[in-house]
C-alpha cells in the first residue's frame, strides 16, 4: 500500500480539460464518498428525488445565481451531453424559420457551433479570424451583424488558440448566447446582456459529465416547443428535473461553488487569474525565445499558448517539464506548440513553478 504522502501527492497540472480541481473540494468529496451525511451511502447511490440530492441541487442553483448576480431573471439547468450538444440545442430552440442567428467565428469550437446551427437554419458570421489562424477575437468595431438577428453567439474563451473576449461583445439589444465552457466563473459578467450561457463544467466548474445552462426567463419564452423531442426542449428542463441528472457531477459543482464563495467570489478569482497569467506572459514577452501567436489584447487568462524556436526544443521542454512534475503542457494536436491551462483551481504556486522553469530553460537552451 502507498504511504499517505504518496497518496496525497499533487502534481502541477496544466491540463486543458478535464482539468485540475480544488484540493479542498477533492478532500471534502473523499470524506463524504462512502457515507454522505450519515445516510450510509454515497451521494451517487441516493435517489435524485430524495431529500439529500434535492438539497444539493437547489444549493448549487442558488450559489450560481448569487455568484453571477443573476437575480430572479434566469433559469439554471443541469444537462448532459457537453457543450457540443448545446451547439444544436440553441438553434433548435431559438432559430425559427425566416430568422437569422449571428455567430462570431473565433476558433474550433465556434466553428463547430456554426456548423451545427447551419443544419437548423440561417447563420450569419458577424466576424471571423479563421484566415489568420484564429489569432484574435474581435473588437466591437469589427462585428458586422445581420439585420435583426435572433441572437449573437460567441465563444468567450478559446482553449485551443489561447484567445479570450476581454468583455461581452457589442450586440445592441440583441441577446448574447455564450459558450463559456473554458472561462466560466473565472470573472464577473454583465448578466443582463445574455439570453443564454452554457458551459461544460470540466474546466472551472466541476468534473466532466454535467453542462450548466443559464437562460434568461424572457428569452426562454421565445423558445420553440413544437416539432422538437422533449429532451432537446429547454422548456422541458426549466424549473424541474425531467430525467435523472448527473448527480455526482452536480454535487461536485456545488462544492466548487462553495469554494468560490469562500475565496471571495468572482472578482477575487479574476484578480487571482490575472496575476497568474501575468507570470507566464512576462516570461513569453521577455525576448523572442518564447513567442505566442495571439495578439496582445486577445490573450487568454485561462489558456496560455506559446511556441519555442523549434519543434525539437518543444519536445525537450515537455520532457524536462514532466521530469519536474509539470504535466498537461502539450498544445492541442491541431496546432502543436505548448499550452498552460491555468484555470481557477490551478494554484499560484504551480504557475510560479512553471515560470521559473521557463526562465531556467531559456538559460540552458536559449
Amino acid at each position: 500500500m502507498a504511504t499517505n504522502a504518496s497518496a496525497d501527492h499533487r502534481s502541477h497540472n496544466f491540463s486543458a480539460g478535464p482539468a485540475i480541481l480544488p484540493v479542498e473540494v477533492l478532500q471534502r468529496a473523499r470524506e463524504e464518498l462512502l457515507n454522505y451525511r450519515g445516510t450510509g451511502s454515497s451521494i451517487m447511490e441516493l435517489s435524485h428525488r430524495g431529500r439529500e440530492y434535492v438539497e444539493v441541487d437547489a444549493q448549487a442553483r442558488s450559489r450560481l445565481i448569487e455568484l453571477l448576480g443573476l437575480g430572479d431573471d434566469f433559469e439554471v439547468i443541469f444537462l448532459q451531453g457537453g457543450a457540443s450538444t448545446q451547439f444544436m440545442m440553441v438553434p433548435m430552440n431559438f432559430l425559427r424559420e425566416g430568422r437569422t442567428a449571428d455567430y462570431l467565428n473565433t476558433g474550433s469550437w465556434a466553428k463547430k457551433a456554426i456548423k451545427e446551427a447551419r443544419i437548423i437554419g440561417n447563420v450569419h458570421e458577424a466576424f471571423s479570424s479563421e484566415e489568420n489562424n484564429y489569432n484574435r477575437v474581435p473588437k466591437d468595431s469589427d462585428i458586422r451583424m445581420s439585420e435583426n438577428p435572433v441572437y449573437l453567439h460567441f465563444t468567450s474563451n478559446n482553449t485551443i488558440f489561447g484567445t479570450q473576449q476581454p468583455s461581452e461583445p457589442a450586440s445592441a439589444e440583441v441577446p448574447l448566447v455564450c459558450d463559456a465552457s473554458s472561462d466560466f466563473l473565472s470573472r464577473p459578467i454583465d448578466a443582463k446582456r445574455f439570453g443564454l450561457i452554457y458551459a461544460g463544467a470540466q474546466k472551472n466548474a466541476g468534473p466532466s459529465g454535467v453542462t450548466i445552462v443559464l437562460i434568461r426567463k424572457d428569452f426562454l419564452e421565445g423558445a420553440r416547443t413544437e416539432g422538437l423531442p422533449s429532451m432537446v426542449r429547454y422548456k422541458t428542463h426549466a424549473g424541474t428535473m425531467f430525467n435523472t441528472p448527473p448527480t455526482f457531477a452536480v454535487y461536485m459543482v456545488n462544492l466548487i461553488l462553495g469554494w468560490l464563495q469562500e475565496k471571495g467570489g468572482l472578482s477575487a478569482m479574476d484578480l487571482h487569474n490575472r496575476e497568474k497569467a501575468k507570470l507566464l506572459y512576462d516570461q513569453i514577452d521577455r525576448d523572442d525565445f518564447y513567442r505566442t501567436p495571439v495578439e496582445n489584447d486577445s490573450r487568454s487568462l485561462m489558456n496560455v499558448v506559446f511556441r519555442l524556436p523549434s519543434e525539437e526544443l518543444e519536445k525537450t521542454f515537455l520532457k524536462e517539464a514532466e521530469a519536474n512534475d509539470m504535466h498537461g503542457l502539450k498544445g492541442h494536436r491541431s496546432v502543436g506548440g505548448l499550452r498552460a491551462s491555468i484555470y481557477n483551481a490551478c494554484p499560484r504556486e504551480s504557475v510560479e513553478t512553471l515560470a521559473a522553469f521557463m526562465a531556467d530553460f531559456r538559460k540552458k537552451h536559449g
